[in-house]
């Protein structure tokens, strides 16, 4: 059996060799000739699927590494009786650390104690739901937005956008990206939500490009010098708006899922689903597969505050690494994908194991995602 995977999904020459012929290629554009004699096709977010593509081929698989599922056309692939399996949540851990980390740089840029605003967070499944809960772990207040899951009678309390536009400081999106219906996230931050935006407002998209307007955006910002942005994600890709560029306080090129973990994920979650597929049903032990890390434990005395706690994030993954390359690089032909192409190694907080003297300290850091241990105890991982 041939195998097609993007040539950016780690391990998975070594996980899918084990069932068939692997083929890497390029995930944008795809090499069609290769689906000609391929039985199974794994991609990820770069890569449209759709029923032209895969017409006339032998394929009776598809995997997308990735939580997010728009670039598959499922109703397709379902007609054709082709099997489809997405990682949902494989990359959820590094979207709310990349968050994190930007909201402690901008914390300590701007001069305020994160645990004196409000954030709202605009989406709440499998991203939003970790995010709230670090953010709680931190003594940070947080308003949810999620009408899906407030429609369907889930515990809350979920809030009107309106309520999180109107009180938010901090205003964050990880919504599913969809273009019509009755929750339609296709420009929910419009031109109306962004000059509605309190004084100062922090806004973060890290999910697709166009939940936010990007042309509404740079007119907003034209006119609103308050407000700051954080943009992982941007409408259109590649092909970003320079000038929006220059105007948003942290730029990256659509990597905020993108640590070591949770590519791994997402490539074993895919290979998982394909081994079930065929009759093979494997489980892969994610930590065989991952190496040391460069940082691998610190020791921390007293209590924990916001500076130190900044100074551990960043020692394992400052956000600022990846603006400034974006920047560098933007308006290149090609540039933007290949600093995603050949992103350099990240790892996740639980890489890090931090040996306290302070229970309360490693209580907080463990609930935070970071590996801890206090003083002539053990190692605790997080939960």
């Amino acid at each position: 059996m041939k195998i097609l995977v993007d040539e950016n999904m780690p391990y998975a020459r070594e996980l899918f060799s084990r069932t068939g012929e692997v083929v890497a290629v390029p995930g944008r554009p795809l090499p069609e000739a290769e689906l000609r004699d391929a039985s199974a096709l794994m991609v990820r977010s770069v890569t449209p699927v759709n029923a032209a593509l895969l017409a006339d081929t032998p394929v009776k698989f598809v995997g997308t590494a990735t939580a997010g599922t728009d670039h598959v056309d499922q109703a397709s692939l379902q007609a054709a009786g082709i099997g489809f399996s997405a990682a949902p949540g494989c990359n959820a851990i590094a979207v709310v650390e990349y968050v994190f980390s930007a909201l402690l740089l901008l914390a300590e840029r701007d001069g305020f104690a994160l645990r004196d605003r409000t954030v709202g967070i605009v989406g709440v499944g499998n991203v939003g739901s970790r995010l709230q809960a670090r953010l709680e772990a931190w003594g940070v207040k947080t308003l949810l937005c999620d009408p899906p899951r407030a429609d369907r009678g889930d515990t809350g309390p979920f809030h009107t956008l309106e309520t999180l536009v109107a009180q938010a400081d901090i205003l964050t999106f990880h919504t599913p990206l969809n273009k019509e219906g009755r929750y339609k996230s296709w420009h929910l931050a419009d031109a109306a939500l962004l000059m509605a935006l309190r004084p100062d407002t922090i806004l973060i998209n890290a999910c697709r490009g166009p939940v936010v307007d990007n042309a509404a955006l740079l007119e907003v910002l034209k006119m609103r010098g308050d407000l700051r942005v954080v943009l992982d994600v941007w409408e259109p890709e590649p092909d970003l708006s320079l000038d929006l560029l220059a105007r948003v306080d942290i730029a990256t090129a659509h990597i905020a899922g993108y640590t070591l973990e949770g590519k791994a994920r997402g490539t074993t979650q895919v290979f998982e689903a394909w081994s079930a597929f065929i009759g093979q049903p494997q489980q892969v032990a994610l930590e065989s597969l991952l190496p040391p890390p460069e940082f691998s434990s610190i020791t921390l005395h007293g209590e924990l505050d916001q500076a130190t706690l900044k100074r551990l994030a960043h020692l394992v993954y400052d956000v600022r690494r990846d603006d400034a390359p974006l920047r560098k690089a933007a308006g290149q032909p090609g540039e933007f994908d290949r600093l995603r192409r050949q992103y350099e190694e990240r790892r996740e907080w639980s890489s890090l194991q931090v040996i306290c003297d302070n229970a309360a300290s490693a209580s907080m850091l463990k609930q935070l995602g970071f590996r801890v241990s206090l003083q002539g105890q053990p190692s605790s991982l997080p939960e």
